[in-house]
């Protein structure tokens, strides 16, 4: 058996590389290529852990129409060091099970450390796309030199995937001739359904991660109390998003770390700067006046007078923190990512940390993203909904909403032009929200901008006793907000825990609809008296659904059902109500406080199947051959209820058979046999033993 080669060829294999390439413009590892891609390599961790900088072997740059595309080539020299593969994932293994950097396989192989600079230059740049490419090349004991070549794309189209584009022998694919054949492979990487999925799940842990490092450094570091974090986050988070032109080009830039320079001043304090930055973001959105100045009030209590912006040997608090929101937080919230759920993992993390103002009272409690598109579900939201959320949190069930409206309009509008212009009519003009606390209302307006804009409706205020039913801000300001559908988790210490917001919503729409309600299950019971009588008077309970109990576990323990209504339509006697046993949803919960949200959270027992056989029979009820009941075939009942408003849980119309049948007889028998076998074969055992 042949020896393996015992020392390192890499100088060899680099030359090797160099002349693959004559013809096109290349950068070495000392070599300039921007400032984007040498401050993103300097910002990420350097290939052996600790601080940058990051030195790639070669770099270079493929021109296409939409610009040019970063090639990133590490090279090595030994044999075994081209890949290390994740086997569960088959993509380079460069995470530990915890999620940081495996820094050992990062440095030791020549894809591995490709892709992490591939990386950073994806994560920290405007670069939308990045090509990685290990090389490596070893001497056999004949002395003939063995090359190979692998590489990979990573783009935020793909969510930061690795994408393997292929092996080669040599590097000319890369060359002039054949760089349009190359463009083509990569235009035909996509991800597929479950990829996403996992890669969304996965990102949202990492920010997560992220932002609960974050929080601690506020804690324990900077001393900054809790009720100014939600806006000093949010704020630095505008600040350094930036508003881009069509063209790609910045009409705000992000603000940068050197612009604030710790000046002592009222008009150029670290805190001044920010909120000038803020207040151009928030104009060049486009968002109405009414909400620039009621967002610029909240925010400068925190960044004008709370002597964060004091610089302490030369550096504020508030670059301290914004140098972090930078690095780590930011990269998550551009490009294709806008569609991670940010504001609910950061309210989630901070009430982790302390009880949230007045969370008692309110009830603050954030609903599952997995419950809120559950709810969308149930209301058959569509591309020509209106949706509307009395106590709209972080806009969770509005981003769910908009999420199935826009999906809705891509798949029924062809022509590309009138599928834009609808798009950005659901995000202006088919959502309102309405919350009543500053922090919260914050989070939501943050968390729709980042879905592109969808902010124009997010309305703060008292949705019982400020709001008229109309749109209050922008063009249409005055006008009728046209709700067909609404969705809402209220607070349950309200008046009928919590059915008073149905009551006056559903009173407020004059268009026929749905609603969706996820409340306190014994409102349904007694307890949400008067309403639930009233609201039967002009809508149709469809649907009562009993929830998992540990749907809120560490923030919650209380029982709750989602409530499904057809709006106008009064309930009858003879209405049919579908009643389904939800609490076993096929999901695993913990609370272990220092875990993500995927181990807190975990899919056992089939949960996708589960949530959508939920919505089937909600629509379509079992079927004439039972052909929709597949889990909730003993769980699953169709009922009449009374016109009272207190019989509407599963457990009242659940019926308990009392007499035995034959299969419980039999049952009882076998038994009893075997408990009497077993007992005398425990006497033959013990006078055996005599």
């Amino acid at each position: 058996m042949a020896s393996k080669q015992k020392h390192s060829i890499e100088e060899l294999v680099e030359q090797w590389a160099k002349e693959q390439l004559k013809g096109i413009k290349i950068y070495t590892k000392n070599d300039f290529i921007n400032s984007q891609i040498e401050k993103a390599l300097k910002t990420a961790p350097s290939k052996k852990g600790g601080k940058g900088p990051n030195y790639p072997d070669i770099k270079c740059m493929i021109p296409t129409a939409e610009g040019d595309i970063p090639v990133m080539i590490e090279v090595k020299g030994m044999e075994d060091a081209l890949i290390k593969i994740d086997e569960e994932t088959g993509l380079p293994d460069n995470e530990t099970k915890k999620g940081e950097p495996n820094f050992a396989n990062i440095s030791k192989y020549a894809v591995n450390g490709a892709v992490h600079y591939a990386n950073a230059v994806v994560r920290h740049t405007t670069y939308k796309e990045v090509i990685a490419i290990g090389v490596n090349g070893y001497e056999e004991e004949t002395g003939n030199i063995i090359y190979e070549v692998s590489a990979w794309f990573l783009s935020r189209q793909n969510l930061f995937i690795p994408k393997e584009i292929g092996r080669y022998s040599d590097l000319s694919f890369l060359l002039t001739a054949y760089q349009q054949e190359l463009l083509k492979q990569l235009a035909e990487i996509n991800l597929t359904e479950a990829e996403i999925e996992q890669q969304k799940s996965k990102l949202e842990d990492d920010i997560e991660r992220k932002l609960k490092d974050l929080n601690q450094k506020m804690q324990d570091e900077l001393h900054i109390v809790v009720n100014q974090r939600v806006q000093l986050v949010t704020g630095l988070i505008m600040a350094g998003l930036g508003v881009k032109n069509e063209d790609g080009t910045f009409k705000v830039h992000p603000l940068q770390e050197d612009e604030l320079r710790g000046n002592t001043d009222a008009e150029n304090n670290d805190g001044a700067v920010i909120m000038g930055r803020i207040k151009s973001y928030l104009k060049n959105k486009s968002l109405p006046e009414e909400k620039i100045d009621m967002i610029y009030g909240i925010l400068k209590v925190v960044f004008l007078n709370s002597h964060l912006e004091v610089p302490v040997n030369g550096e504020s608090k508030l670059k301290t923190l914004y140098c972090d929101i930078k690095a780590d937080i930011i990269p998550f919230l551009t490009g294709e990512l806008h569609n991670l759920d940010f504001t609910g993992r950061l309210f989630n993390v901070l009430n982790a940390w302390v009880a949230v103002p007045d969370g008692a009272e309110n009830d603050v409690v954030l609903t599952p993203r997995s419950v809120t598109e559950l709810m969308a579900k149930l209301c058959q939201v569509n591309k020509d909904s209106y949706v509307w959320d009395f106590a709209t949190g972080s806009a969770g069930f509005l981003i769910s909403a908009m999420h199935q409206m826009i999906a809705d309009a891509k798949a029924k509008i062809v022509d590309p032009d009138k599928r834009k212009k609808k798009i950005l009519h659901i995000k202006t003009e088919q959502l309102l929200g309405i919350e009543k606390l500053a922090d919260i209302y914050l989070l939501a307006v943050l968390n729709m901008i980042l879905m592109k804009d969808g902010s124009a409706n997010i309305i703060q205020g008292d949705s019982l006793t400020d709001f008229r039913g109309n749109y209050e801000q922008g063009k249409l300001k005055g006008k009728p907000f046209p709700a067909d559908v609404f969705l809402l988790n209220p607070p349950y210490s309200a008046a009928g825990k919590g059915f008073v917001f149905v009551k006056r919503a559903l009173n407020m729409m004059t268009h026929k609809g749905m609603a969706a309600v996820l409340i306190q299950e014994n409102a349904g019971s007694g307890n949400g008296l008067p309403y639930t009588k009233d609201i039967l008077k002009n809508n149709t309970l469809v649907a009562s659904i009993k929830m998992p109990i540990d749907l809120f576990i560490g923030k919650s323990s209380v029982q709750t059902a989602i409530y499904v209504f057809e709006v106008g339509k009064p309930h009858t006697k003879e209405s049919v109500v579908k009643f389904i046993d939800f609490t076993e949803d096929g999901y695993s919960r913990m609370n272990r406080r220092h875990s993500s949200q995927s181990v807190n959270l975990r899919d056992t027992n089939n949960a996708r199947e589960r949530y959508a056989e939920v919505v089937r029979l909600v629509i379509y009820g079992k079927g004439v051959n039972n052909e929709n009941l597949n889990y909730f075939k003993g769980s699953y009942l169709e009922d009449h209820i009374s016109l009272n408003g207190k019989d509407w849980t599963y457990g009242q119309h659940k019926k308990i058979e009392t007499i035995p049948t034959e299969e419980d007889f039999r049952k009882v028998v076998k038994d009893y046999l075997a408990w009497r076998v077993s007992e005398v074969i425990k006497q033959e055992d013990s006078l055996g033993k005599q």
